[in-house]
């Protein structure tokens, strides 16, 4: 089977552009919100779920 990875140190201009390529951009913390405000209102349905069937 093949290897089809390329390293770039293997090549001088090759690795010159993985060296001095630009970063991805952070992920904003705006952008995590409607995530955490998803996950919160599920734990709060389990909780409320798990209350109901313990008192029920």
């Amino acid at each position: 089977m093949s290897d089809e990875y390329m390293d770039p140190s293997g090549n001088t201009e090759q690795f010159r552009a993985f060296a001095h390529a630009e970063p991805a951009a952070p992920v904003k913390a705006a952008a995590r919100l409607p995530l955490v405000v998803g996950a919160a209102a599920v734990a709060v349905l389990l909780v409320a779920v798990a209350a109901w069937l313990a008192l029920g």
